[in-house]
């Protein structure tokens, strides 16, 4: 499902005209961007967990020429669904 598509859906859903849905769903994405830079989890009830994680520093090497090389620390965006969502896929989505 694309962006377009998702809007769609969720404009009918809701009952709201495309525009208003998909203008809600920036804001809302927004939200939740300026929240992970502050480092703190957005928790989505019922959904999951967003949250960001901090990788350490670490040494790599290149297989094919077996060179060494540093990766910097960086944050990476880690996502942890609910126990209801993980029971679903265990069954097939059923």
């Amino acid at each position: 499902m694309n962006n377009k598509e998702f809007i769609t859906e969720l404009a009918e859903r809701t009952g709201y005209s495309v525009k208003n849905t998909q203008t809600l769903v920036q804001d809302i994405i927004n939200a939740m961007g300026d929240t992970f830079l502050e480092d703190t989890s957005v928790l989505v009830p019922n959904f999951g967990t967003f949250e960001t994680k901090k990788k350490l520093e670490r040494i790599i090497v290149n297989p094919a020429s077996g060179q060494r090389m540093l990766v910097p620390p960086k944050l990476v965006l880690n996502f942890k669904p609910s126990q209801t969502w993980k029971a679903q896929l265990k069954l097939g989505g059923k």
